[in-house]
């Protein structure tokens, strides 16, 4: 890899690794394919990594396997504990394969304290290590307009911005771990957005209000948000598919409960909303999208708003 201040990272002189191929992930590494970069994958479904294998990526049997034939290795998987497995583990992490000056950059949503020791682990071998969890969706994922969250040695991230610019716009938040700090409050954000906004449909919908028309009322007031133009629709048309899973959005509430609590906050808005999304685990809906919070909000008040989703298919 560059590493000259001056020489920019290219497809011609960086070889990039990818460690998972879900929802945002593919995706992802459809842009990196496509600039030119020559990518190694790993995934622990082989069959769902097909479709970037037919693009041109290469496949490596484990994350210290991609390392190897990588100058930088990307990661964005499920939890805390995939993390550490696939960074970390002795002998088949990416840490254990990676050559000295290499990066590491995980994408997940994940702790601060582990992005600070993988970041630690990592200089102790000469490498480095980037936290940069993501915000978007899987629109923002296609559409290579994702809101990336940067933590870890400012240069390095300068470095890498040629191939973070294929993904999105990144934002240098500070030093190891601080990516995820600034991603946990984006989280927060979120979480009461979308409180907010599966309680003004419920309100709306009782009321007796078109629900496709007070959508569109909304969204150039102030209360249009992100979550507005990625859920609302899909919450009319009962599309309850996951761009973000349920099962990792109280992952990551449960998170920003932990700092929270190291931190000696009190976050009703958050604890509030972490049980809501907890309820539809209860109910069998982890794998579902986050928009799937209505579905609490219908049980709460014995309402459907089943009857709006033909309204929702006119617009």
């Amino acid at each position: 890899m560059a590493t000259a201040a001056a020489e920019p990272v290219t497809p011609l002189n960086t070889r990039v690794g990818w460690i998972g191929t879900g929802v945002m992930g593919r995706s992802m590494c459809g842009h990196l394919i496509k600039a030119g970069y020559t990518l190694t994958i790993f995934t622990r479904t082989q069959s769902k990594a097909q479709p970037l294998l037919d693009l041109g990526a290469h496949w490596a049997h484990t994350p210290a396997a991609v390392a190897s034939l990588s100058d930088v290795v990307f990661s964005i998987v499920g939890y805390p504990s995939d993390v550490r497995q696939v960074h970390l583990h002795p002998s088949s992490g990416a840490l254990a394969g990676l050559r000295p000056g290499g990066v590491l950059v995980d994408m997940t949503t994940s702790e601060p304290s582990l992005a600070v020791e993988i970041h630690s682990a990592a200089s102790a071998k000469s490498c480095s290590a980037i936290d940069a969890p993501v915000s978007g969706g899987d629109r923002g994922a296609r559409n290579a307009a994702l809101s990336i969250f940067a933590g870890g040695e400012e240069n390095t991230v300068r470095r890498l911005t040629p191939i973070f610019s294929l993904l999105g716009k990144v934002n240098f938040m500070g030093g190891p771990g601080k990516g995820q700090l600034a991603k946990l409050a984006n989280q927060i954000t979120i979480a009461s957005t979308m409180v907010g906004l599966v309680e003004g449909l419920i309100y709306a919908h009782k009321a007796g209000l078109e629900l496709s028309l007070y959508l569109d009322a909304i969204s150039t007031g102030a209360a249009g948000s992100k979550s507005l133009d990625l859920y609302g629709n899909r919450i009319l048309k009962r599309d309850f598919e996951a761009s973000f899973f349920v099962n990792h959005f109280v992952k990551d509430l449960g998170i920003c409960l932990k700092e929270c609590q190291n931190m000696g906050l009190a976050l009703p808005g958050l604890a509030l909303a972490q049980q809501l999304y907890l309820s539809l685990k209860a109910h069998g809906e982890g794998d579902l999208g986050v928009q799937a919070l209505i579905l609490a909000l219908e049980r709460l008040n014995n309402v459907s708003l089943d009857s709006a989703t033909s309204s929702a298919e006119k617009v």
